[in-house]
Formats: C-alpha cells, structure tokens, sequence
C-alpha cells in the first residue's frame, strides 16, 4: 500500500541499476558499498535503501559477493541530500505538510504518539479509527451504515460490470452514499465524524458477499471477511484481518492521502475527498501492490521454490513484489506484527514458508526486508481469497485515515494545498499556430 509504496516502483525502481558506468569526469571508477555509506554519511543498509527507490544505481561486482556503485552518481546523491537537508533547494525541497496524525520515526510509526503496532495488537479497527479522529478511545464501538446509504450504494455496485475491480466498487459506492446524503455539504466536525461513522461500513455493505449466510452484523473485519472469500473464518485469521486493517489506517501522506487533503483544501465533502483517494489508490505503484505479491506468492508455492520465480522477477527487470519499503530501511513493522499473528492461523505455514523463501532468496541479490504487501498476501492466500483482496483491505482501511486526514484539512485556511508552477515552456509571445 504505498503508502503501504514499496521500495521502488517496476520502472522506477530498476531504471538505475545498470549505473551511467562512470560517465564524465570519474569514467570507470567505482566504489564498495563502504566507501559508498561513507561519502553519503549513511549506514551499509541504507544505501541499498536508496538502490530500491531507484535513487542509486548498482552493479554486482564480478570478482566479488559485493555491489558496487558509480563514483559520480553516489556524489551527485550527496550533494542532493546536503542541498535537500540544508532548504536552499530552489524548488523550496519536497512539500511537507503539518499533522498530529501519524509519526513515522525509524522502523516504527505511531497514531497520535501512540506505537501503531500496539494500537492495532490491543484495539478493533472502529475503536482505532476514533482514536484517529478524536484521540479518544470508544472501547466496543462499532459502526453501523443506514439503510438508505446502503441500498443507493448497492444498486450502483451492481450496475458495474462484472469484471469491475474492488477499487472501481468502493469509488461508485461512495460516490452513491453521498448522493443519498443531503446534508453532505456540512462540513462541521460532528457532521463529518457522522459521516464517516456510516461511510466505511456503507462501502463494505456495497461489495458483493462471497458466503450465502453471510450477515451484516458484528465488527467490520468480521463483515468484510465475508466479502473477501467465500471460506468460513476462524478466530485467528479474524483477529490478522483486524489487525491488519488496524495497522493500514495511517501512513503518514502517501500519494492517495496527498490526494485527499488536497481535495479537502478545496473544501469538497467527504464523500468526494474519500473518492479522491480511492482513485489515486487505483494506481499501479499504489493499491495494487499486495495483488501483485499475492500472484508471486501463488507462484512460488506452485514451483515449490522461490529461485526461479524471483529469477524470473529480476530477469524482466521488476523488482520483487514484497519487499522493501522507501520509509524502513529495516522491518515494516506492520509486517513484524502481521506474520507473528499468521503463525496461529490454520493453514497459513505453506504460504508463510513460500514468503520467507522470497526473502531469503531475493537477499543473495539485494537486502530487503518483507513489507506489509507480502503479509497481506499470505493472509489472502491462505484464506482463498483473490488477488483483489489485499487491495479492498488497504482501501476499506485507510479510509479512516483519510477522514483524519480530511478534518485536519478543514481546519487550516482554504485552497492552502495549492503550490506554483513553475513554467520551463517557449516564452511568449509566441506567434498563433497556422
């Protein structure tokens, strides 16, 4: 989810790898990883983790078990990063935006100041989700949709064709329930909290069930289980689905939370600003990402091993779905704490033996940790869920995030969200096209 974003993105990431070979005035000259993480002021580990975001190129030395890097490549990165660090950027550096929502520090993150990971190990999803919102605790809340939400949302779901993905459903139910909402332009915050109370379990009551006895009842993991496989759930797997919705509510301002506030700086609704990020979400280097481990997952479970598969993956110059993340140079711990508790789920060993074989052997050619997208995907396998599922998961989710997100925005001045262009075209006055 990337916010969930991975290290890299299929062309981003490796575009790099092969390296400008020294061009210019340090033609041929390379350098270890060590004098690498010495020019740079970094650790071994955190150059590989400029390798995954396709900041750095590398090379396998031939003569050694090591990568090495371009000379003048690893000094232009420096001189970014002294210019970057110092704000003499002429660009004025990357847009930071000020939240008490979400701290990512390390490889740990925190909802509000408090550790996400024991937020999510301790709490339901709703009662995380008001925490979020208000920084209050509701212990035993639950969110309940109206009936009339429900019924507009489902009658434009089903509309779809058939081949829609999970993405496209939430979207158009969202855009339904507030169609249904009058009040919608009530941008106060009880109105918003009320609002959002009954969107996320509206979206959720709008995807088709997969279970004919399946009922709308009880906490939101259990209700969106049964529309993510038709398999009758145990305790174990109920409480990682929990979890795991608990840990996606929040990243920090990745692209689709971006999206968001922007749409809020402009004062649209909730509904609209909860659709803004569904559809940057719909993005390949976004949303997608769990459906693409869960596919590797499937694969290397078929060939009993993750060498030719990860070799396939390398072969086509595609980084390995699953692994790294831009924000840890070390574990996701959304993912620490997702496979600790798919050790007590029946059935998941095949699944979670096939994801440590990925990690493992990916490790010969770079070391990455798993992230939360390969987590996800023994979940969805090991519970016969499609490759979609892992995608409706990290939407459902953040959606709350993205309310956090949507209240924090009205309070601050209106259209903020809105930077200057900065114009390198043909300087007018240029003469009318014939």
């Amino acid at each position: 989810m990337r916010d969930h974003e991975p290290a890299g993105s299929t062309h981003e990431g490796r575009e790099g790898h092969e390296g400008p070979g020294g061009r210019g005035g340090h033609e041929g000259r390379r350098l270890s990883t060590r004098e690498t993480a010495e020019l740079l002021g970094v650790k071994p580990e955190t150059v590989y983790a400029y390798v995954s975001r396709g900041q750095l190129g590398s090379r396998r030395d031939p003569g050694g078990r090591g990568s090495t890097f371009d000379a003048k490549e690893v000094e232009a990165l420096a001189r970014r990063n002294r210019r970057d660090s110092s704000g003499s950027s002429s660009t004025g550096g990357e847009l930071s935006v000020r939240t008490r929502i979400t701290l990512i520090d390390k490889d740990r993150y925190y909802y509000r100041g408090v550790d996400a990971t024991e937020l999510a190990a301790r709490h339901s999803y709703e009662e995380i989700a008001e925490w979020l919102w208000t920084g209050q605790l509701r212990p035993g809340v639950t969110f309940t949709a109206p009936e009339a939400s429900v019924t507009a949302a489902r009658r434009a779901v089903d509309a779809l064709p058939e081949h829609s993905g999970p993405t496209d459903r939430l979207r158009v139910a969202a855009i339904a329930a507030s169609a249904a909402d009058p009040l919608r332009f009530d941008l106060s915050e009880s109105a918003v909290l009320g609002t959002a109370r009954t969107l996320i379990p509206t979206l959720v009551a709008a995807l088709p069930p997969l279970r004919h006895d399946h009922r709308d009842e009880g906490p939101l993991a259990h209700r969106l289980w049964g529309r993510l496989t038709g398999r009758t759930p145990d305790g174990a797997s109920l409480r990682v689905l929990d979890t795991a919705l608990g840990l996606l509510v929040d990243h920090d301002l990745a692209a689709s939370t971006l999206a968001v506030r922007v749409a809020a700086s402009a004062r649209a609704h909730p509904y609209a600003a909860v659709s803004a990020g569904l559809g940057v979400l719909e993005g390949p280097l976004h949303g997608a990402a769990s459906g693409l481990a869960h596919r590797l997952l499937l694969d290397v479970l078929d060939q009993g091993t993750a060498v030719p598969v990860v070799a396939d993956e390398l072969r086509a110059g595609r980084r390995v779905p699953g692994l790294g993340h831009r924000l840890y140079p070390g574990e996701d711990p959304r993912a620490r704490a997702l496979f600790a508790l798919l050790e007590e789920v029946p059935g998941a060993a095949p699944a979670l033996a096939a994801a440590q074989d990925i990690v493992t052997t990916t490790a010969r050619h770079t070391p990455l940790h798993a992230n939360v997208d390969l987590a996800l995907a023994v979940l969805t396998v090991s519970s016969g869920m499609s490759a979609s599922a892992g995608e409706t998961v990290f939407a459902v989710a953040r959606t709350a995030g993205w309310i956090a997100h949507t209240l924090e925005e009205y309070a601050e001045r209106p259209l903020r969200m809105r930077p200057s262009g900065h114009y390198v075209g043909a300087r007018p006055p240029q003469p009318l096209p014939e």
